[in-house]
């Protein structure tokens, strides 16, 4: 039986190979392994298949590159994270509008946020007590 990690690997290798060495997959930031986990957390649930990963992963990576990414590798997650957030919003988990106000929720927090300290979504100005 293969691991998670070689599941993974094997769904996106002909899309664009997963960064990885011996030991799995690798992150530059702590994000990069959030999106990581959280598609394999709803790929467990059942909320999609690996080859609806592929194809998602696949079309996003093309429609950046006709757009000018120059696929360097250093975009790679970002391309992951938006594949993620068009499953998930196609699946009906949640709404691309909810998608959008948490991501400009998190980025009110960060700036919000003192230099070295942890971001919170409690940071965010318009946060609700």
């Amino acid at each position: 039986m293969l691991s998670r990690h070689e599941d993974i690997a094997a769904a996106v290798c002909g899309v664009a190979p997963l960064p990885r060495d011996d030991e799995g997959p690798v992150f530059r930031e702590p994000w990069e392994a959030q999106a990581f986990a959280m598609a394999v957390t709803l790929h467990e649930r059942g909320v999609f298949t690996w080859a609806e990963w592929a194809a998602a992963l696949s079309a996003e990576i093309s429609r950046a590159q006709a757009v000018g990414d120059p696929d360097l590798g250093d975009s790679y997650y970002r391309h992951w994270l938006k594949a993620l957030e068009q499953l998930v919003a196609e699946k009906g988990v949640s709404s691309a509008a909810a998608l959008e106000a948490r991501r400009q929720a998190w980025d009110r927090a960060a700036h919000a946020t003192p230099h070295g300290q942890p971001i919170l979504l409690e940071n965010d100005p318009l946060a609700k007590d």
